[in-house]
């Protein structure tokens, strides 16, 4: 058997009505509020870290 060659593939156009796509746009800009949300909490407390982290490497005169 010899080994087989994967053929590439490239997507030339979608087909979808017009509401469908603005729906579809207005549920992805929905779920993309508690995501940002997250990514910035996660942000802050790396930012709050290395804060905190260089205020204890400081050394006052």
């Amino acid at each position: 058997m010899e080994p087989q060659i994967p053929e590439r593939v490239s997507i030339v156009d979608i087909r979808m009505p017009f509401w469908s796509m603005v729906v579809f746009l207005v549920k992805l800009s929905i779920a993309s509020i508690p995501a940002f949300l997250i990514l910035s909490a996660l942000g802050a407390a790396v930012f709050a870290l290395l804060g905190w982290l260089g205020a204890l490497t400081r050394t006052w005169v």
